[in-house]
């Protein structure tokens, strides 16, 4: 992918190629400003205005380009995506607005995420050596810039963390992934690996036990910032593949199952935007990172696992694995005593059924977090849904030989009942939200290609900033 940094910047006046934005209602005002030519070249584009539309005009020596918008003062993140994946490289501007008499400019910082966001590739592994030529643009909004390049390279990091496939993404390079960041950013780091999880994080080590020691679990722990400040804990499902263990999945069922770190690579991404902007929390990141292998000392159904907290599991189903490691790490996480403690992971697939793959499933245990975490994901073009932590269901979660299942008998509810069953594990009167999210996309939109994508990121960095982010959070 072409260096991001490259792809905004300030507007002083360079020269530039001009993208004249125009709504269905202000077609008719901009075509009688031109002249005979360029509404020839408009008219055999078949260009109406609509959303995502774009056209090429020819004008005099050079040409212009035209998109169709939404009606409105201020673009959303993909309104500009479509011409960063269309137009040819080279360096661009928005024109004002030829209805606000040449001088007002519509407001865009949230489309310059989209800007940088359509031009990510990921050509890891690719041999053809072919070289995107980048489309730059120039913006008025110099103070948008650098918040915008954070927002899309959190993007890109869940994107490229998720579309790496397992043998090269697994839980040691999770850990060298979160090693980065506390190089960085001068975090502390600590890691729990290989039979050393079994006292303190039994039911992380039981689920990875059965990976090649290349592929060993672990817990990796990093913390962030003043102490003094609120505590704000993440942490991530780092389900590196997925067999389903001796409840094996079909070919099919694994396909995609590189994509179970989903929540990892959501959890690392919060944790950058939050060093980042150096935010003023005591981060307090984990991920439970571990292969779900199958081997003679692969966990067992009916096995019946310890837990960090205390009470014991009995394993009715070995593909109902993120929940089991996710449990010991909210448990730590709950041992610091967090203001707020959001947790990321690729946890059901009923949650993709209720719905689909746009919309992450969120549960929280306060209504007033879950608003604002709804707000924060319209205003960044990043929503979510809230589904119900419903105490009826908690006898689901009910064992005849242990303190609970780690997965029901029946097809009811399955997203809520998962969440119940961390909602066990996490501290009594903590803050806490859950998501439910799928990190993948099956199929392109403007700005957001097919395979790996952040579901849900947004939605929780702006919650944070909203909370701790300050004249930030405007």
């Amino acid at each position: 992918m072409t260096d991001r940094h490259a792809l905004i910047q300030p507007d002083r006046g360079q020269k530039a190629i001009s993208i004249h934005l125009v709504a269905r209602g202000g077609l008719d005002a901009l075509l009688r400003s031109l002249g005979e030519s360029p509404r020839a070249a408009i008219a055999a584009q078949k260009f109406e205005a609509g959303p995502g539309e774009v056209a090429i005009v020819p004008d005099g020596n050079g040409w212009f380009a035209l998109a169709g918008t939404e009606e409105g003062d201020q673009l959303g993140t993909w309104a500009l995506a479509r011409l960063a994946e269309v137009l040819p490289g080279g360096t661009y501007r928005i024109a004002p607005h030829a209805s606000a008499g040449g001088a007002a400019l519509p407001r865009m910082s949230a489309a310059l995420v989209g800007w940088v966001c359509a031009q990510y590739r990921f050509d890891r592994y690719k041999t053809d050596g072919a070289v995107m030529e980048p489309r730059v643009l120039l913006t008025r909004e110099a103070k948008a810039i650098a918040p915008a390049l954070a927002e899309a390279g959190a993007i890109g990091l869940v994107r490229d963390l998720v579309n790496t496939p397992a043998e090269d993404m697994g839980p040691a390079q999770l850990e060298t992934e979160a090693r980065a960041l506390a190089k960085t950013f001068g975090a502390e780091i600590h890691v729990v690996s290989g039979d050393a999880l079994e006292r303190d994080y039994p039911m992380i080590h039981a689920v990875g036990r059965a990976a090649s020691r290349h592929h060993a679990p672990r817990l990796i722990e990093l913390e962030w910032g003043d102490p003094k400040h609120p505590r704000v804990g993440v942490v991530g499902k780092g389900v590196c593949f997925d067999s389903g263990g001796l409840d094996l999945k079909t070919g099919s069922g694994m396909a995609l199952m590189k994509k179970d770190m989903g929540g990892a690579a959501h959890a690392l991404a919060l944790a950058r935007l939050v060093m980042e902007h150096a935010l003023p929390v005591r981060l307090h990141l984990l991920i439970p990172a571990v292969e779900n292998a199958v081997a003679g000392n692969a966990m067992r159904p009916g096995d019946i696992l310890r837990s960090r907290k205390g009470c014991s599991v009995e394993v009715t189903n070995t593909d109902a694995e993120g929940r089991l490691i996710l449990g010991d790490a909210l448990t730590r996480a709950s041992e610091a005593s967090p203001e707020l403690l959001i947790d990321f992971a690729t946890l059901t697939g009923a949650a993709r059924v209720a719905l689909g793959p746009d919309l992450p499933a969120v549960f929280a245990r306060k209504d007033e977090t879950a608003a604002a975490l709804a707000a924060a994901g319209a205003k960044a073009d990043d929503p979510v849904w809230r589904l119900p932590l419903h105490d009826g269901y908690r006898e689901y979660l009910k064992s005849d030989v242990a303190d609970m299942v780690n997965a029901h008998a029946n097809g009811f509810a399955g997203a809520s009942v998962a969440a119940l069953f961390l909602d066990r594990f996490v501290g009594e009167g903590i803050d806490w939200v859950h998501y439910d999210t799928f990190a993948w996309r099956p199929v392109a939109k403007p700005g957001r290609p097919k395979g790996g994508e952040a579901l849900g990121l947004r939605a929780a960095w702006g919650l944070l900033m909203s909370r701790h982010g300050g004249s930030h959070a405007a």
